[in-house]
Parts: structure tokens; sequence; C-alpha cells
């Protein structure tokens, strides 16, 4: 993974086409590097979670090319690698990894900004009040989670970047989680650092992070089975 950063940091210097199309060969290998850490990956989550066992790498792999119609920021390159693990819908086989609104165990590769990430982002106005609803009538459930040895090691509380100023409505405001209900999106994360990236064992690291995630991860997509499925919105 050590030539992925590598190329990575070059690529944040030389975010351009002609630089990109002069190292282009690097990264075919480090995109079919990334590929074989993915499947390796998958196969190990498949074992911790049998619904995995459909999804491919392909499936789960964001590709570097940005869609730059649309935006002010004109490089044309993403300037990091992201891999997305999630289990596809109930009869929509097509629907996992990145494409999935399931909780899932994604890995960014990027230097110096390197992590895992866990649980479900942008969730659709139905799903997010389902959420809420779920995480209120069954608090002690994410507290004991959130208690666990395998959580503490690598988690806190639930990130904190998308967050209404106020408790939403129809919840008590003295709830004494309202600080959970204000999530506009229920993830987690934890750094991982650029030498355990590089470590030949690295694999080893993203699974276990991912068992420490998984608990919280069934109650998150127990909520999305129960509700039934809903439309991520566009973001």
């Amino acid at each position: 993974m050590k030539e992925i950063l590598i190329f990575l940091s070059e690529l944040a210097i030389n975010n351009n086409r002609e630089w990109f199309l002069a190292n282009h060969d690097r990264y075919d290998e480090c995109r079919k590097r990334f590929e074989q850490f993915t499947e390796a990956y998958l196969k190990g989550l498949s074992e911790m979670d049998p619904q995995l066992a459909s999804v491919e790498p392909k499936d789960c792999i964001w590709r570097i090319y940005r869609d730059v119609r649309f935006s002010h920021d004109k490089r044309p390159y993403k300037e990091w690698f992201g891999t997305f693990p999630a289990a596809p819908s109930p009869g929509n086989p097509k629907s996992g990894g990145k494409k999935s609104m399931r909780a899932g165990y994604y890995i960014h590769i990027q230097p110096g900004h390197c992590m895992f990430a866990g649980g479900i982002w942008g969730p659709s106005v139905d799903l997010l009040k389902a959420l809420r609803q779920e995480v209120y009538a069954n608090y002690e459930e994410v507290e004991a989670i959130m208690k666990s040895r395998n959580w503490k090691r690598y988690f806190g509380d639930f990130d904190t970047e998308w967050m209404l100023k106020k408790g939403p409505a129809g919840f008590p405001p003295d709830f004494v989680h309202i600080d959970w209900l204000k999530r506009k999106a229920f993830t987690y994360s934890t750094p991982i650092t650029d030498e355990q990236v590089c470590d030949e064992h690295f694999v080893d690291l993203a699974l276990d992070i991912a068992k420490a995630a998984k608990p919280m991860n069934d109650f998150l997509n127990y909520t999305f089975e129960e509700y039934g499925e809903f439309k991520r919105d566009e973001r």
C-alpha cells in the first residue's frame, strides 16, 4: 500500500490530465493493488457477515475521476482511494457496495487522512426519522455497544459533522441522549496512520476494526430492514 500513498501524494501536487496520463501505468498498478486489498477485505468480512458474500471489489471501489460539471473545484481526479463493502438490499443483488443504503465498512486511503468509517451516511428523510426513533426507543442497546471493550478500542461517539442545532421535533428535549437524535447521519469513524496502512498485515487491522463496528452496523441495518427500503438523498 506504500506505493498507493506515494502515488496519491504526488497526484495531490500534480492534479492535472497531463501528469495523470504520463503516470497512468503507475495508477493502474495502484488500482490493482487496491482491488487486491479489497478482495481480501471482503473475504474476511464475508466470514463475519454472509450477506456480503455476493459483493465484489468492483462494487465497492470509487472511480478516481471526479465529476466536475457542477463544481467550482475543477481538479479532475480524486486524491484518495475508497472502498465501501456493504450488503445489497433484499431482492436487489446489484445494490451492494457503494450503491448500498445500508451501514457498511468504509476504508479511506489518503496520505495523512486514512480512516475507517461505519454506519449509515446520507439517509433519506424517512429513514433518518426511523433511525432516530429506533435510537430513542432502544438507547440502552446503543449504550451497551458503546461501552463494549471492542468498540472503545477504536471508536467514541457517533460522528458530529452533520447535526441539527436543536433536537428534532417529536422527541422530548430532555432525552438523555438528545445529541444522538440531532445527527443527520449515523456514522462513526477512527483514524488510521499511514504506517498502519503500509504494514503487510493491514487487512487484519481493517478486519479487527470492522469486527468492532459490526454490532452497531447490525443495529442500524435492523432499522433499515424493519422499515423497508428508502431512497438515499442526493447530496
